[in-house]
């Protein structure tokens, strides 16, 4: 979990902690990739969730909602721009149409994710 020239933060982050369903290890996980005032910005017209414990919560709300088999998947690698990091991702069964899709952009600071802003693929009727 080091962030050096790749995006692995922000990779850790969907794939370790938010595929997790084991609230005490999301928890330790959340102490290495997080800043201990992280943000968490679901949408623009909604506050946004500060800390592990809160996003601890919102993780156990939606994994309530999924079947045990969804997880998140990578489109493709994690791309960083200094220190910002952006993935793309898709959520569901693996081998079957996505039930959700969309990006996270990521801002680190001194080695953590300081702030996290979600930008979930909406279809246009």
């Amino acid at each position: 979990m080091t962030m050096n020239n790749s995006a692995q933060l922000l990779e850790d982050s969907l794939l370790l902690i938010w595929n997790n369903r084991n609230s005490a290890e999301r928890l330790e996980l959340m102490k290495k990739i997080y800043h201990p005032g992280i943000a968490f910005f679901e949408t623009n017209d909604s506050d946004p969730i500060i800390g592990f414990e809160n996003i601890n919560i919102l993780i156990e709300k939606l994994q309530a909602n999924w079947p045990p088999s969804f997880n998140f998947t990578l489109i493709k690698p994690a791309e960083v721009n200094h220190t910002i990091q952006l993935i793309s991702w898709t959520l569901g069964n693996q081998g079957e149409l996505p039930v959700a899709s969309g990006s996270d952009i990521a801002i680190i600071e001194n080695g953590n994710i300081k702030s996290l802003y979600l930008y979930l693929d909406v279809e246009k009727k």
